[in-house]
């Protein structure tokens, strides 16, 4: 009977306590791979943040003095200026990047501002950056160049015509930073709006948090390698800004569907759901991730370093960039800072103080009563030995349903003869007289209390 009983409490455990111990018994008999592809909730995300803050505060602190030490290198749309570029492959041999700013002091009596080889193989070209010049000042580069390596042109031959220059203007360089700085803060602003509707206020403050962490890491990387800033690095930047809030709204709506309707049950706390909400969105975040870095990492690898297109440089660099701090950000800062700001304020401080004392072992203080169990057939209940002596209190649906489950195993085990009789309702004033509408008591009969022994040895009445 016991077995019985235990086998049939086991059957109506609830599906979200078996889910819990499969998964993690399985975290502890799987390899990292399996773990992370089935989403069991055995990494620990939330439980470490800390961990992630320091790490991201680190991650901060050098994006900003980056920024305040190197400083940015504005392309010529930004700032103004004449840029030459030439093949580096002449009919006098390969071209240098000293010998080319050797070439450009003789010919203006003072060197440019950049000189840099971009690509590689037959499509390397040189690029030479200066302040304005003039069509005649240029044109003498252009012939000193020229006469210094004779670089072909596309059928093979030297071409003075392979020497292309290209001239930008202050005011046109300053028209186009301040469209850029519109842009920027136009994409901001809508992008907050969309998140401030779509998210409770702590969502929502979470997410622009890390949109913001977002742009800073970005910039920083981009102060630190050196790399110019062009029209293409402020497209790139808005895109990956875009890409990290697909994703952190990926996270956060697996975070609100788990934690809705927490403050009802006492199994797990606010801070345990959103791990497992992280858990659950780690091969999704990867995936996306991968999928986007690899066309991103082909385009850096044919079109700059093959071709030579320096322009792709620069938009390659930043969603590439992007891409890792944008899921970075999304599951090791955006969630565990919701998680932080929820246990300081509303109802989540209590909730999880609420769980952790029903884990010790004590009662916890919204429940205020006890567990009556009902014995079927009787008008007695009986309070379960565990909230007096201060075990582990016995949940009401595992206490109804052993219950029940006893009550039928010992009726279906009886011999139909030791069954007692009931009361007659129309007999003598003994009482043993046959009922009109039954013939047996019956736990089932409502009509009729039920107070018969359920062992073979009873000696009831006949």
């Amino acid at each position: 009977r016991q077995d019985g009983v235990s086998q049939m409490s086991a059957k109506n455990s609830s599906p979200e306590t078996l889910g819990t111990e499969a998964g993690t018994g399985s975290a502890q008999q799987h390899g990292f791979f399996v773990r992370l592809y089935t989403g069991t909730g055995a990494f620990e995300v939330i439980g470490k943040r800390k961990l992630w803050y320091a790490v991201s505060g680190v991650i901060v602190a050098i994006s900003i003095l980056a920024m305040l030490i190197r400083g940015f290198s504005f392309g010529i749309d930004f700032e103004g200026g004449t840029k030459i570029s030439m093949p580096v492959d002449g009919a006098k041999g390969q071209a240098t990047t000293e010998q080319v700013e050797t070439v450009f002091g003789e010919a203006m009596g003072g060197a440019p501002e950049t000189v840099v080889i971009v690509g590689s193989g037959p499509s390397a070209t040189v690029q030479i950056r200066t302040e304005t010049l003039s069509n005649e000042d240029t044109e003498n580069v252009r012939a000193a160049l020229f006469d210094a390596f004779a670089p072909k042109g596309t059928d093979g031959q030297p071409s003075i015509q392979a020497i292309s220059d290209s001239a930008v203007s202050s005011t046109w360089g300053g028209q186009i930073t301040q469209k850029a700085l519109i842009a920027l803060v136009v994409f901001l602003v809508l992008v907050s709006i969309y998140i401030t509707v779509r998210y409770e206020r702590y969502m929502a403050l979470a997410a622009l948090a890390a949109m913001f962490f977002d742009l800073i890491v970005t910039a920083g990387v981009y102060a630190l390698v050196g790399f110019e800033v062009t029209p293409a690095t402020v497209i790139g930047l808005l895109t990956i800004l875009g890409f990290s809030i697909y994703d952190t709204v990926i996270v956060f709506d697996k975070v609100e569907e788990n934690t809705e309707g927490f403050e009802h049950t006492t199994r797990r706390t606010f801070a345990e759901q959103a791990n497992l909400a992280v858990n659950q969105t780690f091969m999704r975040s990867i995936n996306t991730s991968l999928i986007s870095a690899l066309p991103i990492i082909a385009l850096m690898v044919i079109a700059v370093w093959l071709l030579g297109v320096g322009t792709l440089q620069d938009l390659a660099l930043v969603q590439l960039v992007g891409v890792i701090v944008g899921t970075y950000s999304s599951i090791f800062f955006a969630t565990p800072l919701l998680v932080s700001i929820k246990e300081r304020w509303g109802p989540v401080a209590a909730h999880t103080r609420k769980v952790l004392a029903r884990r010790q072992g004590g009662t916890p203080a919204a429940a205020g009563t006890e567990t009556a169990l009902v014995i079927p057939g009787t008008t007695s209940t009986r309070t379960p030995a565990a909230a007096s002596t201060g075990a582990a209190p016995l949940k009401a649906s595992n206490v109804t349903v052993r219950a029940t489950w006893l009550v039928t195993l010992m009726t279906l085990t009886e011999p139909s003869g030791s069954r007692p009789r009931p009361p007659s309702t129309t007999g003598s004033t003994a009482g043993i007289g046959r009922s009109s509408s039954t013939s047996r008591g019956s736990p089932h009969d409502r009509s009729i209390p039920w107070t018969g022994c359920a062992r073979r040895s009873c000696s009831g009445p006949a």
